[in-house]
């Protein structure tokens, strides 16, 4: 152990010598392992930080969640809307139909939106989102109340003119968030009492926006706006037992019994499942991880011969001194071991200067993005594994060079 602490020691003093010895070579070898660590890394705690933040939106639209829409909401470039257009739109009484015949799902509710005026004791907000919602939204999507509270059931029940605020929303029209509750405000063209504020949540992944919104019990929602022209839609979450493509396998031959459709026609709605969605981001984000990879390989492979080419130059420097070792009594692999961890010290210096630099980038992008950015526990040792191995295989060569040479003709090279 003492002669391994005492390798190492001379390997980060020889190591040291040499970028102050020889500024520009080092200088040029680091920054090939910089760039491709920076690559790498920046790319993976990039994509990785990006895929977290899409995955918690979906997981915030509902685990094991499948809606029930005339549209499909993947989307594209070709996208048949004209496929969907004419379709049915969902009904509230089909939620009692998918409550009784399904065996899988745990939960059943609906939700329409539209969208009208706020206002306030002469203050407007116009355009607001209303989400008329049932009582199982917040089990299938759970709203974070910052201040105030949720809509009760009786509430829900009844049909009761009071509403949730969007944070945003709260703020422009009261100043504060926290002034909002117990304030009644005209909703449309009916008064209404705020009896909660929710928290900050930002545009998810689909487009919603809660802070900008206002959300009001699916029979009070009703009153204001007309079901047919409120974008209307089921959402049915399954039992914990169950996957969601046999919810969703389920729910077809459902939906298809209650609207009667025959064997022979297609179905007129859309299940929209968001395991699915999930999938499909971890698959994309997997084809930019390895575009990462192969952008910073190329660097790196450059830093490697770079690296390799510095080992070599410093066995020669050091020919003499390697033979007055061995003849002391040096063993090759003590020789071997010291040029190696040379190599690696160099690597792991240009690797954290490549980590500093992904430092960096994750300050301006959490800026910019307004979501976390940052670079995990596994990415570091991942970026300090990849310097040490490329370091190792950079050496490997000048350095048993150095360990098979004969110690009376390396003192008489000088």
């Amino acid at each position: 152990m003492r002669t391994m602490l005492t390798i190492l020691a001379n390997s980060i003093r020889l190591t040291f010598q040499e970028l102050v010895t020889n500024k520009l070579r080092t200088a040029l070898s680091l920054i090939g392992i910089s760039f491709g660590i920076f690559c790498i890394i920046g790319v993976l705690a990039t994509v990785n930080s990006l895929e977290r933040n899409i995955q918690d939106e979906l997981k915030g639209l509902g685990t094991n969640t499948i809606y029930i829409d005339k549209w499909d909401y993947s989307g594209g470039p070709d996208y048949p809307w004209w496929k969907f257009v004419n379709r049915p739109l969902p009904k509230f009484e089909e939620v009692n139909f998918i409550k009784q015949r399904s065996q899988l799902a745990s939960n059943v509710g609906f939700n329409i939106h539209n969208q009208a005026n706020v206002e306030y004791n002469g203050s407007i907000l116009q355009n607001v989102t209303y989400y008329g919602i049932t009582e199982e939204q917040n089990d299938m999507q759970p709203v974070n109340i910052e201040f105030g509270r949720f809509i009760s059931a009786s509430e829900f029940a009844s049909g009761s003119s009071v509403v949730v605020m969007g944070h945003d929303n709260a703020e422009n029209l009261f100043g504060k968030p926290e002034y909002a509750v117990g304030k009644t405000v005209t909703a449309k063209d009916k008064k209404a009492i705020v009896i909660g504020v929710m928290k900050k949540s930002g545009q998810n992944f689909i487009g919603w926006n809660y802070d900008q919104s206002v959300m009001i019990a699916y029979r009070f929602c009703n009153q204001l706006f007309d079901e047919k022209n409120s974008q209307p839609f089921i959402m049915v979450k399954g039992k914990d037992n169950v996957s969601s493509q046999a919810l969703s396998d389920e729910l077809k031959g459902v939906m298809r019994s209650i609207r009667k459709i025959s064997p022979t026609k297609e179905d007129n709605f859309s299940l929209n499942d968001i395991a699915g969605f999930s999938d499909k981001v971890s698959s994309l984000f997997v084809s930019i991880n390895i575009g990462g990879w192969a952008i910073g390989a190329l660097s790196l492979i450059v830093g490697a011969f770079g690296i390799a080419n510095i080992m070599f130059v410093t066995v020669k420097e050091r020919t003499a001194m390697i033979g007055l070792k061995k003849a002391i009594g040096a063993r090759k692999s003590t020789i071997l071991l010291e040029f190696l961890l040379e190599a690696a010290i160099i690597c792991i210096m240009g690797g954290l200067i490549g980590i500093l630099l992904v430092y960096i980038l994750t300050l301006v992008l959490s800026s910019l993005f307004h979501f976390p950015v940052f670079i995990s526990t596994g990415i570091l040792t991942l970026a300090i594994s990849i310097c040490i191995a490329i370091g190792i295989l950079a050496g490997i060569i000048p350095a048993s060079t150095a360990a098979r040479m004969d110690p009376v003709v390396a003192i008489r090279s000088k």
